[in-house]
């Protein structure tokens, strides 16, 4: 490791070490995914459907625009490929970890919570007229009018699988992701005015968006069960990117936490030392003056990022001093 430049950590020098560090993030990542298996075996609530209902049911049957197969290809792997082009160019491997984890995580527990909805609340789909009388001779109760459906059980059981919409919400999830990540990445808010940054990041959004729609399209979907998928997902998305990476616009918002941390580890300086300010007590007791070493050796750096990255940080912490106690006077001043 002594011999690895600073600022350099690639799968081979870094690899094994952030494996074993966040080994119980994969292990659970397995488990969700075997939940999420699990929920698409047992058999979804079959809501009552009676003759009454069956109008706004009779859409026609009819294939996906969207195969099942090409949802994680354009959730997952479209976005991964991103994170692999570049690691291969800045070896980071911090990044194409945390990216690669961040996103699996957020479509495995986007799919774990679409999947239990779906079983739990039962809605018909649009086209479940068909599904359930495959030969249009519909049949039902003479007491309740619900249906008697004498079609295939699978696919009767996909029908009652309406709310929300997976192919939705696991489009947002992975391609919301997405989006928070190249939104870091290219410095979207960096208060330069290049409107045409926001032209990339819109769109991963407006992909998941066209695959959401295509559910309507092909009557598989009512338009609130791709908007609830679509609420799902991104909100997921969000909090997993910000598990792993700051907010785009934080002046560090280019790497996630980890690797931030790890540089202010190998420069020499704790990387909580930004939020340390001792206080009046501490100075008192002699307890303070590591915290006010380590601020001043802070500060003086942050002039040093590049322009219009660091000053904003500067002037905040200026603001606050003041708002904080207008009255408090730096201990190192005689």
């Amino acid at each position: 490791m002594a011999d690895i430049p600073l600022g350099c950590y690639t799968i081979k020098s870094h690899g094994a070490q952030i494996a074993r560090l966040h080994m119980y993030d994969w292990i659970i990542l397995v488990l969700l995914a075997v939940i999420d298996g699990l929920l698409n075996i047992i058999e979804p609530f079959h809501r009552f459907v009676g003759k009454d209902m069956m109008t706004d049911l009779r859409y026609p049957l009819q294939g996906n625009t969207v195969p099942f197969w090409a949802v994680p290809v354009i959730g997952i792997v479209l976005p991964c490929a991103i994170f692999g082009g570049i690691y291969f160019k800045k070896k980071n491997f911090y990044d194409l970890h945390h990216g690669i984890l961040g996103i699996l995580y957020s479509v495995l527990i986007t799919a774990v919570i679409t999947d239990a909805i779906k079983d739990g609340v039962g809605r018909p789909r649009p086209d479940f007229f068909w599904r359930c009388f495959p030969d249009g001779k519909d049949l039902y109760d003479n007491v309740t009018t619900g249906v008697l459906c004498h079609g295939e059980k699978s696919v009767i059981k996909e029908g009652h699988k309406s709310f929300p919409s997976g192919h939705a919400s696991w489009s947002f999830a992975g391609l919301g992701f997405l989006t928070w990540y190249l939104t870091g990445k290219i410095a979207v808010f960096d208060r330069k005015g290049h409107i045409a940054k926001l032209c990339i990041i819109v769109l991963p959004l407006l992909t998941a968006a066209l695959v959401a729609v295509s559910r309507v399209d092909d009557y598989w979907h009512h338009w609130q069960d791709v908007f609830a998928g679509a609420i799902i997902g991104l909100t997921v998305a969000s909090f997993c990117y910000l598990q792993f990476f700051p907010y785009p616009f934080d002046a560090d918002g280019l790497w996630p936490y980890a690797y931030n941390t790890l540089q202010l580890a190998e420069a020499g300086i704790a990387a909580n030392s930004f939020s340390v300010r001792p206080t009046e007590e501490m100075v008192e007791e002699g307890q303070g003056e590591g915290g006010i070493a380590l601020r001043d050796a802070v500060w003086p750096m942050e002039e040093t990022v590049e322009e219009g990255q660091g000053q904003g940080r500067i002037a905040l912490r200026d603001a606050l001093r003041c708002e904080e106690d207008q009255d408090w006077k730096d201990p190192t001043t005689p």
